[in-house]
């Protein structure tokens, strides 16, 4: 059943073609099953010519490589050995998982946003900063470094400054602090972007591949749920669409349990994991 999250205006549209935004929340699951269920979030909202999103979770600390990363790199890191990892369909850096909040968005490529790759990055990044200005949150965004600063070559995402990346004012980071970074893949009918806000550094892990998260950078924000905050986010970003956020009851991977079965297999697979 869709639930209606109140328009900000005061509105409750039913969804068109090109408006508003539908949003699964979704369990922690593995990573293959992750990777499989964004492809059919991608495939779902060409069906229905709609913007998607699913907000999950890791069942376990593991690594996502961005899609022409070598899997090299991530085995010659000791300080990531032991964690699962897999190759997502989306580009951009690795990332550990585990301290996040991971969301897709999928839209056609006919959607306003299906067109200038920065256009769909933006609207995601632009709602969230303005979000977190209102709390008293020195947020904004980052206008990316030069090509001869090599962020090409950083592995992780998180070491990387691309423009548009969101990051938090604290200390003495010239550069800020990098909260939520973002990755896209053009499919031939559909855009899958994938993205993951840093909520805390994961425990555990050696200090070259922990990042300050949100709670840490502003230890008030530690209080609230992370879950309100991206439920304000989301409705903020439907508003860009003109359209209201509805809200699925259900789990988009318990709904495809099947398909995601089937299609985990490939991210499964050491073919797609080693593939680059």
């Amino acid at each position: 059943r869709d639930v209606p999250v109140p328009h900000p205006a005061g509105h409750s549209r039913l969804l068109s073609s090109m408006s508003g935004l539908v949003v699964w929340w979704d369990p922690p699951a593995p990573g293959p099953e992750n990777m499989a269920a964004d492809e059919l979030l991608a495939a779902e909202s060409v069906r229905t010519g709609q913007a998607l999103v699913r907000v999950y979770g890791w069942i376990e600390p593991t690594v996502s490589l961005g899609g022409f990363q070598r899997l090299a790199d991530a085995q010659a890191c000791a300080a990531l050995a032991g964690l699962p990892l897999v190759r997502r369909p989306s580009g951009g850096g690795a990332i550990v998982h585990g301290s996040d909040l991971t969301y897709a968005v999928a839209v056609p490529r006919g959607h306003p946003w299906g067109g200038d790759p920065q256009v769909l990055y933006d609207a995601f990044h632009t709602a969230l900063a303005g979000l977190l200005l209102e709390q008293g949150i020195a947020a904004r965004l980052h206008p990316g470094r030069d090509r001869g600063a090599g962020d090409e070559l950083r592995f992780l995402c998180f070491d990387r400054r691309a423009r548009g990346d969101l990051v938090i004012e604290a200390g003495d980071q010239p550069d800020g602090h990098k909260i939520l970074g973002s990755a896209q893949r053009r499919l031939q009918a559909a855009v899958l972007q994938h993205g993951s806000l840093l909520e805390e550094s994961l425990s555990g892990l050696a200090e070259e591949v922990r990042h300050p998260g949100l709670h840490e950078l502003h230890p008030a924000s530690a209080g609230r749920p992370v879950g309100r905050l991206a439920e304000a986010w989301l409705v903020r970003v439907a508003a860009l669409t003109g359209g209201p956020l509805v809200r699925r009851e259900e789990s988009f991977i318990e709904s495809h349990a099947a398909e995601t079965a089937e299609k985990a297999a490939r991210f499964r697979s050491p073919a797609w994991l080693g593939r680059r």
